[in-house]
């Protein structure tokens, strides 16, 4: 494992994640036991990613992991929050292929990455466009964008709101935010159509709180890999997510 080198403006705040740090963190060891929509997410990032993306908001480093073991040659992860910062280091500490990095002081040279991804980040970012912008600077030409997002504004819970959600998607408004920080985007789809009804129900209506347990684990085992297969060969009109993958221009 290596480190980025600080930036001596304290990292670029446009970037910056809000929320309840600890209900965060809560959230992603929950979808981490959920093993086959983990993997669903991870292999539609993954032929997009090249040879060194950086990962904006890493959280615990499963996606990271992941890829690693998919074979992903190199990989920088990025966190802001003190406790999944620690989580990153001990994990991926002697891992030569990983560099970890604060992104309070992330200042990597110009157009150094492959592609750049944020899995349920973008969400959490006040200034989306701006954050879709910096990766300009950050990838070499033709690099990718790789964003994973919630849809659809009607589902927005009191989770959402306590976890740092400034917002939900839609494929067309993704789209624009794209177009709006000067991405061609390549590919843009919705993602896991019954899982929206599930969120709907669960999140909105009886206002629960997203933890793996028996119902999870009965979903992610019947649910998910008919929905995977099914959404293989038809995009579905809405889902619980938008996933996208845009390039820098050139």
């Amino acid at each position: 494992m290596t480190s980025e080198p600080n930036a001596d403006d304290g990292g670029d705040r446009a970037l910056e994640v809000p929320g309840d740090s600890v209900l965060q963190t809560v959230s992603l060891e929950s979808l981490s036991e959920a093993q086959r929509y983990h993997r669903w997410l991870t292999d539609l990032a993954f032929p997009h990613l090249g040879d060194h993306p950086v990962e904006i908001g890493s959280g615990l480093g499963g996606y990271a992991r992941t890829w690693l073991q998919d074979g992903l040659p190199a990989i920088t992860v990025t966190e802001r929050d003190e406790s999944r910062l620690g989580v990153l280091k001990d994990t991926f500490g002697d891992d030569s292929r990983v560099t970890v990095s604060d992104l309070d002081v992330f200042a990597p040279p110009r157009a150094e990455y492959s592609a750049m991804v944020a899995m349920n980040v973008l969400e959490h970012i006040e200034d989306h466009v701006g954050a879709l912008r910096s990766a300009h600077a950050l990838l070499r030409p033709g690099g990718r964008v790789i964003i994973f997002v919630p849809a659809f504004e009607f589902a927005m819970s009191r989770f959402d709101r306590a976890i740092g959600h400034y917002r939900r998607y839609t494929v067309p408004s993704l789209r624009g935010v794209y177009e709006a920080a000067g991405l061609e985007v390549e590919t843009i789809h919705y993602v896991n159509a019954p899982g929206l009804l599930a969120w709907f129900a669960g999140m909105r209506l009886l206002r629960m709180t997203p933890r793996y347990g028996p119902t999870v684990k009965v979903w992610d085992s019947a649910v998910v890999p008919v929905a995977r297969s099914v959404e293989s060969r038809v995009r579905p009109p809405f889902g619980q997510s938008v996933f996208a993958v845009g390039r820098i221009p050139g």
